[in-house]
């Protein structure tokens, strides 16, 4: 229900900036016509005829359609609850920036402009008409929702964990706050983190389930987030409830308090969200996530492309050096949990797994001749270039399992889960610093470079990591 809601939601804020686009480049173009175009000696032209020239109109037609890219690419329409006015201020200061100068050296500098002075106030009329007319559009549509949010005609689902009296407290400080957002979770129920016999008991009217009712209720509740307020039961007895909601892939929001208490640092990404932090995202903004996939497309092409002479060579290579296919595929768990094949240049035996999922190490006697060199210098890895251009894997994220295996090292790192909320990579800080893992073990251990990688998302680390992994290939560090 409130998928479907969310998404004629996203529908009305990207028409809505679809229109506001039109309308500020129709202002525009009727501001250039008579200001810049008419007195230069084009009297003979009427604005309609302007109009009608091919230029304006295709202009017309695309400019807001290349702008709505660009919000897109802004990470603008990801969220359409809860937006931040401040950020949405900022977005739409930045991306109408960036809107301006693309345009003006694309379809602007030509025009016969008499000065500097000139110049310049035109390119401050665009700047200003785009951001203008998008932000009103936008606050009006922001605001529409709040006001829906604030009479509680828009409600999130919730379980809060814990049955005592302080998460009974924390409940009613959530549904009766001033906040509109905390005021916009409708707790459902309760969960009892360590007895599952007062599941048939009641709270104010809301049950009590068992936490091992958890998955199902996901579902059947259309829960939207899992509320941890701070309780008595001790930071160990907490973190063993966390680590029960981690493979839910729900918002997992706690007080401030109690996320002091889990990291050193937390982050607050939304002021309004007080007194509620999220713990279960990675700590990268929407228009980050957008830039990066965007960067993995292009560097993947541009890889597919150079290195198809070497793909070709390795493909002969692999062929004459031991018999089987060239390339090997293998199941493994991407972001949300989405299976898909990651591929590879085939470097074991065919029948290497004949005897069921087994780890390699250094001194395997499957690993075939060529295969080792291949292993050494990572170049068995180059076919996920493919993987990544489709949107399975990044350049740089954690690397991505078998669903074997994950099962066996959520056993003893339940938190491994987290890693699902973003896509895994070919290489990763993981890998750079830690290397393969050859058992369950040296996962558990690797795992922690990991997390540490997703709480520190960014551009400039992941060039840092792709530097160590182009060191690692020179190297042959591989193994």
């Amino acid at each position: 229900m409130m998928a479907n809601h969310a998404t004629r939601l996203r529908i009305r804020y990207v028409a809505g900036d679809l229109l506001a686009t039109a309308v500020a480049w129709f202002a525009f173009n009727a501001i250039r016509f008579f200001n810049v175009i008419l007195p230069e000696g084009s009297e003979s032209w009427s604005f309609i005829k302007f109009l009608h020239n091919e230029s304006v109109w295709l202009g017309q037609i695309l400019f807001p359609i290349g702008m709505c890219g660009l919000y897109f690419l802004s990470g603008y329409y990801d969220k359409v609850y809860g937006k931040s006015r401040v950020e949405e201020l900022v977005t739409t200061l930045t991306t109408a920036f960036i809107g301006t100068i693309c345009v003006w050296f694309l379809a602007i500098i030509d025009d016969p402009i008499p000065d500097k002075a000139s110049n310049y106030e035109l390119f401050l009329m665009l700047f200003g008409l785009l951001f203008g007319c998008v932000y009103i559009m936008r606050l009006m549509l922001t605001n529409a929702v709040m006001s829906r949010i604030k009479r509680g005609a828009i409600k999130f689902n919730a379980l809060i964990v814990g049955t005592s009296d302080e998460a009974k407290s924390f409940a009613e400080e959530l549904t009766k706050g001033n906040n509109p957002y905390t005021h916009a979770y409708q707790i459902v129920g309760y969960i009892a983190p360590d007895d599952a016999s007062q599941q048939s008991r009641e709270i104010d009217g809301r049950s009590i389930y068992s936490i091992d009712e958890i998955e199902g209720l996901k579902q059947s509740l259309d829960l939207k987030a899992i509320i941890v307020p701070e309780q008595a039961y001790g930071i160990g007895g907490m973190l063993q409830v966390l680590n029960r909601l981690w493979a839910l892939e729900l918002p997992v929001l706690v007080s401030p308090n109690l996320s002091d208490l889990i990291t050193s640092r937390p982050k607050i990404r939304r002021m309004a969200s007080m007194p509620l932090v999220d713990i279960s995202q990675p700590n990268i903004s929407d228009s980050a996530v957008r830039l990066k996939r965007l960067g993995d497309i292009l560097a993947s092409a541009v890889a597919l492309v150079i290195l198809s002479p070497v793909y070709l060579a390795l493909a002969i290579a692999v062929k004459y050096d031991s018999r089987g296919p060239v390339f090997y595929s293998q199941e493994r768990i991407g972001m949300h949990r989405k299976k898909f094949n990651i591929y590879k240049f085939r470097t074991m035996q065919p029948d290497a797994e004949k005897s069921g999922p087994t780890l390699s190490n250094p001194d395997d006697k499957r690993i075939t001749r060529l295969g080792r060199f291949l292993r050494k210098y990572r170049l068995d890895e180059l076919p996920q270039f493919w993987n990544v251009f489709k949107g399975d894997m990044s350049l740089v994220g954690p690397r991505p399992e078998r669903a074997f295996f994950i099962s066996q090292i959520i056993e003893k790192a339940p938190y491994y889960a987290l890693l699902h909320r973003i896509r895994p990579g070919i290489s990763s800080l993981g890998m750079v610093k830690f290397g393969y893992a050859s058992n369950v073990d040296d996962m558990v251990k690797r795992l922690k470079y990991d997390l540490i990688y997703i709480d520190n998302i960014s551009f400039s680390n992941d060039l840092k990591i792709l530097v160590y992994t182009v060191s690692t290939v020179v190297t042959g560090k591989g193994i």
